[in-house]
């Protein structure tokens, strides 16, 4: 029954990858192993397990921070934002690209909506990127790896999957993130400023006339004090409440979603038509996200019923694996899933069978779950099924091809790829918060 536990594993992740739904796939393979291996009365267990994720109030946060993000798109905040802080690095080689990175930074920070931001900063940055003679690799590149940092700085909607699905505190998750997030986007700023000063042709300066142009249009500093703090008040109500002890991340969601939807009125841009579209799309992404829950249940369920979780742990002991050698064995797998599967499904099929491993190792699930956010955030950028360069191809201009894309972020996901490895030798990186 055990190896028969594997097979379904296999059987699913096999179907996902031709391209069956996988919600579907999750709940209808486990129902039918189920059914022959365990019996008809064996589910009668999952009512309760699927009722116990229904009303699980830490995944309240999951629709509220989805509308948050969606709200922010609509808000013009993201066009304000990137138009200053390209004038205040304009004087600098690469300073657009840069500004482009913070404005990620600050987005992911607000939204933590990735294909939000790659959209919002592919439609109004790219252009000008171009405009101005950056090359074109490193335009996609910057504006494709700077989207995805919404999965790795909180608040951030894998964190609070991952944190369900470890069954750690999302709290604890968002505090351990934040330095490894910040650590980041000074590496993405630092290979930047690198490229500019090696091959000054990829990424130019902005020219005197144009910053003295934007200085002379009127009220530069208060649209400089405007872009910046509105985006800080909102991370500051979302993170500092949740920090600070105020507010768990499902109430610090509901004051992001609202704090969103006032800033949108704010800048004059909230209508009848544009709350339909934020509340379809949230609705539409929410229950994308609960129906892959509930067939990831319902799979788990199975799974461990026929013993495949103590079966594994059995092998990997018996194995005699080291707990570094496990770690880096689930990190590879979890980076080469990447490449053909979206994260919400890494998350639920991957992460559950590998979760009472880590915790037989006695290693810290904190660690992990960062360390899996930051993999995670690769299978967004990952060649050939990148969901960032998909959304980022979509809005581009018809001269930028997919060899641009794909050459364009190598170097991004080699920088994540160290950075990675240095958090898994220097694990105070992220510990040094929860400790």
């Amino acid at each position: 029954m055990e190896v028969l536990a594997l097979i379904l594993f296999a059987c699913i992740f096999i179907l996902i990858l031709f391209g069956f739904p996988v919600a579907f796939t999750l709940g209808g393979l486990s129902v039918i192993f189920g059914y022959y291996a365990l019996g008809l009365e064996f589910f009668n267990f999952l009512p309760s397990r699927i009722m116990g994720v229904m009303t699980n109030y830490v995944l309240i946060a999951v629709p509220l921070f989805i509308y948050m993000g969606i709200m922010l798109e609509k808000s013009g905040l993201a066009e304000s934002l990137l138009e200053t802080m390209s004038m205040l690095f304009g004087k600098l080689k690469g300073g657009l690209a840069i500004s482009v990175i913070v404005v990620g930074a600050l987005l992911a920070a607000s939204t933590g909506i990735v294909g939000a931001t790659v959209i919002t900063m592919g439609l109004i940055s790219l252009p000008t990127m171009l405009k101005r003679n950056y090359s074109p690799e490193l335009a996609t590149g910057t504006i494709a790896s700077s989207g995805t940092l919404g999965q790795i700085i909180p608040p951030s909607v894998v964190l609070v999957l991952l944190g369900s699905v470890l069954n750690v505190s999302v709290g604890d998750l968002f505090a351990a993130a934040l330095l490894p997030g910040m650590l980041l986007v000074l590496c993405y700023i630092g290979y930047v400023l690198i490229i500019a000063h090696l091959r000054p042709d990829t990424a130019p300066a902005m020219t005197q006339q144009e910053i003295d142009s934007f200085r002379q249009s009127g009220h530069f500093w208060k649209k400089v004090i405007m872009a910046f703090v509105l985006p800080f008040l909102l991370i500051i109500a979302v993170l500092g409440s949740i920090f600070a002890g105020v507010a768990s991340p499902t109430e610090a969601a509901a004051v992001g979603a609202l704090g969103a939807t006032l800033l949108t009125i704010g800048q004059k841009q909230l209508n009848v038509k544009v709350l339909k579209q934020v509340m379809y799309q949230t609705t539409r992404l929410t229950s994308m996200v609960f129906i892959i829950l509930l067939g990831a249940t319902t799979f788990a369920l199975v799974f461990r019923g026929m013993g495949g979780d103590s079966y594994l742990i059995d092998l990997i002991e018996k194995s005699n694996l080291s707990p570094n050698t496990f770690l880096l064995l689930v990190m590879v797998t979890v980076f080469i899933a990447g490449f053909f599967i979206d994260f919400i499904e890494i998350i639920f099929i991957i992460v559950p069978v590998v979760a009472p491993i880590f915790v037989s190792y006695d290693m810290n699930l904190i660690w992990i779950g960062v360390l899996l956010a930051m993999n995670l955030q690769t299978s967004f950028l990952s060649p050939p099924f990148g969901f960032s360069l998909f959304y980022l191809k979509g809005v581009a201009p018809p001269q930028i091809t997919t060899a641009h894309l794909y050459r364009g972020i190598v170097p991004f996901v080699l920088i994540q790829l160290i950075f990675l490895l240095i958090v898994i030798v220097i694990p105070e990186i992220v510990l040094w918060v929860v400790d």
